[in-house]
């Protein structure tokens, strides 16, 4: 079967909502209602939603076609992000340089950001004074980018080695708990900072890991027609997930924080990102799928790429609203939400047609779809 082949694809419900979702948490965060709604636990949600879907794809590329488009792959992603980020990087320096947004520019915070390395420039040479307010996010966006360009050699090495799914999942469960055991360990160390912990692509690998444990061992795609109604069980298990979820945001402990924190997030997420999906249209879940959110989710990218100049430019601007956290997140939505659709209609169809790939999920405007056949 030619790698060139096209596949059969469906949208995989509810996560273009979970997108959305998790973008307006860290907004409301950034907005200033840090205190009450954990912004961090938006961009783990993120992680998580990457390494499944990511893992969908490639494993059902593999299972298709016998092999993995890594070329390709690394082209999409390019394709996908570069361009956004691109435009918004030339808007905040541009802001800096005529003085109306705070912040710096310097050839190596330009470079930590253009070739996604910001993330340890954070860590190990300067937070946040040396490149423009609002753009230290995009530690985020290094630490997924680390995950794309190893994640293809490695999943397609282990194949290539005559792993199953389920022998390639204990290998990655193994590295989740080699991260856990690091984050302790550099917890320890004299002159330890949070921001080691939170913001490493060594110690927050395994937030993106869970997911792709979701894809190996109980897609929820998987015979998603016969999928049959929710079990007072299942739902036991949703609030159990839930109830481990509000624990990690309002046990305090800072070691706590820096370590176990991110690991219970991921098991509990597993779990409801596997209900989200396989059960879609239980009331619960509907919400998710509505037309809108589902258009937010699309946008998420773009909004979360700009959200946090906004609400820098607009409380150094108008410093009556600096602590009113309701006006800034309204400005932020608005502003970001405008700015995406701009980026979908006249960005991304651009460089899209650059390069498709149906084969291998390029087809997607929203990057939410796999094969509609998913086997085991």
């Amino acid at each position: 079967m030619s790698p060139q082949m096209t596949l059969p694809f469906q949208t995989i419900p509810s996560l273009n909502g979970i997108r959305a979702v998790s973008v307006l948490i860290v907004m409301l965060a950034h907005a200033g209602y840090g205190e009450i709604i954990p912004g961090g636990f938006g961009v783990t949600v993120f992680f998580f939603l990457s390494g499944y879907l990511i893992t969908s794809l490639l494993l059902n590329e593999y299972e298709h076609t016998g092999s993995i488009g890594i070329g390709n792959f690394y082209i999409r992603r390019f394709f996908r992000l570069f361009p956004p980020l691109f435009l918004t990087l030339a808007i905040a320096y541009l802001l800096v340089f005529i003085n109306v947004l705070p912040g710096g520019i310097t050839l190596y915070g330009v470079l930590s950001q253009i070739f996604y390395f910001a993330n340890y420039y954070a860590i190990f040479v300067d937070f946040g004074g040396k490149i423009p307010d609002g753009t230290v996010i995009l530690w985020s966006l290094a630490v997924e980018e680390h995950f794309y360009i190893f994640y293809p050699v490695v999943l397609l090495a282990l194949t290539g080695f005559g792993l199953r799914r389920r022998e390639i999942g204990y290998v990655f469960a193994f590295v989740c708990v080699a991260v856990l055991l690091w984050r302790i360990y550099l917890s320890h160390q004299p002159g330890f900072h949070p921001a080691r912990t939170y913001f490493g692509t060594d110690t927050r690998i395994d937030s993106i890991l869970y997911g792709a444990l979701l894809a190996l061992w109980s897609n929820p795609m998987d015979g998603l027609a016969e999928r049959g109604r929710m079990s007072v069980r299942q739902w036991m298990l949703v609030a159990g997930a839930l109830c481990l979820v509000a624990f990690t945001f309002v046990y305090r402990n800072e070691n706590f924080r820096e370590t176990f924190r991110y690991s219970l997030q991921g098991v509990a997420l597993y779990p409801l990102f596997y209900y989200a999906v396989r059960f879609h249209d239980n009331v619960v879940f509907r919400p998710l799928n509505w037309t809108w959110i589902g258009r937010i989710g699309v946008w998420s990218y773009s909004i979360y790429l700009i959200h946090l100049i906004v609400i820098r430019l607009v409380a150094t601007q108008w410093s009556a609203v600096s602590d009113k956290p309701l006006i800034l997140f309204f400005f932020s939505f608005v502003v970001s939400v405008f700015y995406a659709v701009l980026i979908d209609r006249w960005v991304d169809p651009y460089f899209r047609r650059r390069h498709r790939s149906p084969a291998s999920g390029g087809q997607g405007k929203d990057a939410s779809s796999v094969p509609a056949q998913t086997p085991s």
